[in-house]
């Protein structure tokens, strides 16, 4: 069953049913009050006759007093000690024979005399011969049955009114409910058909729910299409920066078998190049993986860390690894909430890239203020040119070529810092002035927002 006859469904069902109670209250209701009306003007006038037969003698006919207070449509009866009808007079044919439905104490009752309800009143009065007798009086509620019969055709038109207006409500909102989904269905199945990444169209300014979908849709598919081009460049980056060094290593291992067993020299160079270029392309291997996992990596341990300590013991063993004069400037300790394992990895990386593109040394300090800590790591190296520092952190983005080349470098490790600094919250700037060198700031703020990347 689709959606749209769901909805029409339930709102007829649930329709009816709020009208029907509605409508059933009201008629019961004005019955009620219209008896109690009727019941109330009886009464007083059964009042005034019994205050006549009271005072009545025994040369007053008693009939003649009944027929004073008879109603209009109705009759009254005597009713001896023993139950038996002593006097009865009636202004309709027929109802001597009618017998109310009176219990024992009850004074009044209201039954059904000929498909119309009948009041009746029976109340005590002492008879001209001493004896107690009960006096019951009939009024045929003929004005009340023609209103109740009025009340319901206006009920029932109203219950008709009300479901074909429920009913056409129903279908506007259901195809205004039901149309956004339509056009959300169609559009995937668009994209499905077509391959691409299609949107649906939104008001601008629509603030419901259906709009907040299509909203949510459209930056879906934005990120979908996004994320579909990276990994289409991606592949095709890492075909054509895999197909450099295989390219590399077959000629030299064709030279090596064509000249190679004669020629010593040739030999030695020809596997030296092999083994080179074997271990960049291990690397960048190793990287692009590094990468890939990164992309799913959402696990955090964040915790209060000395970072000062962390950066020193970072450059302690960078200075033994390579030999080279990696300073820092400033006092700890300084605190911060971080993942110390991936903060360090992202000071290697950077500190690694100062160290390949700089023969100088690599000065590092930390600032800490209000709003975080910074750590800033400069070189004096080449610098970069402003036309690059946009594209620095793109996947096997190369600021010069040869350079990276000699410096083994893929190309890679500005992304994977970038990524690592967005799990860590932080943020990467970058200063650099050609022939001067170049400044890599990380920012860590006091309260991170852990991110999903």
């Amino acid at each position: 069953m689709k959606l749209k006859t769901k909805i029409h469904l339930f709102s007829t069902i649930l329709t009816l049913v709020i009208i029907s109670m509605m409508n059933i209250g009201v008629y019961f209701l004005f019955e009620k009050m219209a008896f109690d009306t009727e019941y109330k003007q009886l009464n007083t006038d059964v009042d005034e006759l019994i205050t006549a037969l009271s005072k009545m003698k025994e040369e007053d006919d008693a009939a003649t007093i009944l027929r004073t207070f008879i109603p209009t449509t109705g009759g009254i009866r005597v009713i001896d000690k023993y139950g038996e009808s002593e006097l009865f007079v009636q202004t309709i044919d027929g109802v001597n024979t009618y017998i109310p439905e009176l219990e024992v104490g009850d004074r009044y009752a209201i039954g059904t005399f000929q498909g119309a309800p009948i009041l009746t009143i029976s109340k005590p009065v002492i008879w001209l011969n001493g004896d107690i007798v009960e006096v019951q009086t009939m009024k045929i509620l003929l004005d009340v049955e023609k209103n109740l019969d009025f009340l319901r055709l206006i009920l029932v038109g109203v219950t008709i009114a009300g479901m074909l207006l429920m009913t056409a409500s129903s279908v506007t909102l259901g195809n205004i409910i039901t149309s956004p989904i339509k056009k959300l269905i169609n559009t995937m199945s668009q994209s499905r058909l077509s391959g691409n990444y299609e949107k649906i169209a939104v008001r601008p300014k629509g603030k419901d729910e259906m709009a907040q979908m299509g909203f949510a849709f459209n930056e879906m598919m934005v990120q979908l299409e996004q994320n579909y081009k990276k990994q289409e460049q991606f592949v095709s980056d890492a075909s054509h920066e895999l197909k450099t060094p295989l390219t590399v290593i077959e000629s030299y291992a064709k030279l090596l078998s064509r000249h190679g067993f004669e020629n010593k020299a040739i030999a030695e160079e020809s596997v030296q190049v092999i083994i080179s270029e074997t271990r960049r392309m291990k690397e960048m291997i190793s990287q692009m993986l590094l990468l890939a996992k990164g992309n799913g990596y959402n696990v955090h341990h964040f915790q209060t860390i000395d970072v000062f300590d962390l950066v020193e013991s970072t450059l302690k063993s960078m200075r033994t690894a390579y030999d080279r004069k990696f300073l820092l400037k400033g006092e700890g300790p300084i605190y911060a909430n971080t993942d110390i394992e991936q903060l360090r990895q992202l000071l290697f990386i950077i500190l690694d890239n100062a160290r390949k593109y700089s023969e100088q040394e690599i000065k590092t300090s930390i600032i800490e203020d209000e709003m975080g800590t910074t750590i800033s790591i400069m070189d004096f190296g080449n610098g970069i040119s402003k036309k690059d520092i946009e594209y620095i952190f793109d996947r096997f983005y190369r600021v010069d070529e040869d350079r990276n080349r000699k410096t083994g470098g893929t190309g890679l490790g500005m992304a994977i810092a970038k990524d690592i600094a967005m799990r860590l919250s932080a943020q990467l700037t970058i200063e650099s002035t050609v022939g001067f060198g170049t400044t890599i700031h990380i920012f860590i703020p006091n309260s991170p927002i852990l991110s999903d990347f």
